[in-house]
């Protein structure tokens, strides 16, 4: 196993119909194109299983109903719903043969993962995926931001981060807060790019233009490729801007078609050597 992720493969209502989703599963599909062996440890229902699951490694703790999102468009704006929540995943879920993968990549999706469970992998190269931590809900099932008091001490413990603008409102002074924090934090700005935040060091990089169908799952898209050639390379610059390529290239299609293809990353490495 080379790139072991935690968190809930999702089930996504949309006007088309539900389908499978979240970060573990975007994230996961992306590293596996980038030729890397990946595990995947949540807890799902297994509602539907899509073919482009077959070649990942799938730990799975069954449960009667998957994390269920739908996003609905209101007069106010985006309205982001919880419908159903998975039970949570902690360290004795992980198999013990892949408790010491080099790369492991937390993503939850609505706090499933007890943040301190990045501790128990003190061998590994620990990469997180913050939205999950950065959302709560209410009674009617409606998400909005929340407050991550633990973020200072877990950031610390990690080689590197990803967050969207969107998932802290683009507050800029949580933002600098949780980069004095981390070694590493890469923020997305859909259309606009990415920054990374390195070694007291701000780098932008710009997005090209593309014609969008579907964003869902772009950030997860770069999180995989951020995490998997910062860990091979050792430059946040150079891992950043080649997800940001590969990042923008996913959102021309809908769903998990969105995760990158063999002349998609030939294409795109080209590019930007």
């Amino acid at each position: 196993m080379d790139y072991l992720l935690i968190g809930h493969i999702t089930q996504d209502i949309t006007p088309e119909g539900s389908r499978p989703g979240g970060p573990v599963a975007y994230s996961g599909l992306t590293a596996q194109a980038l030729g890397l062996q990946v595990g995947i440890v949540t807890s799902w229902a297994e509602e539907n299983t899509p073919e482009a699951f077959k070649h990942l490694s799938i730990a799975n703790h069954h449960c009667d109903h998957s994390t269920t999102f739908e996003n609905l468009n209101t007069p106010s704006g985006r309205v982001q719903k919880i419908h159903h929540l998975a039970p949570e995943i902690d360290f004795f879920h992980v198999p013990e043969s892949w408790r010491h993968t080099r790369i492991v990549h937390f993503a939850p999706v609505a706090q499933e993962i007890p943040p301190n469970i990045v501790r128990n992998f003190s061998h590994s190269d620990i990469y997180l995926s913050l939205q999950g931590w950065l959302r709560k809900w209410d009674q009617q099932g409606n998400v909005s931001r929340s407050e991550w008091p633990e973020y200072g001490y877990i950031l610390q413990q990690v080689n590197a981060a990803v967050l969207s603008e969107e998932d802290v409102e683009s507050d800029l002074e949580i933002i600098y807060r949780m980069a004095a924090s981390a070694p590493v934090l890469a923020v997305t700005k859909g259309a606009d790019g990415a920054d990374i935040y390195a070694e007291g060091n701000i780098y932008s990089i710009p997005a090209p233009a593309v014609d969008e169908i579907d964003s869902t799952g772009a950030g997860d898209i770069f999180a995989a490729v951020f995490f998997s050639r910062l860990s091979h390379f050792g430059d946040p610059l150079k891992a950043g801007t080649l997800a940001v390529q590969i990042a923008s290239d996913s959102v021309t299609r809908s769903g998990l078609e969105s995760t990158p293809t063999e002349d998609i990353l030939y294409q795109i490495r080209s590019e930007v050597q």
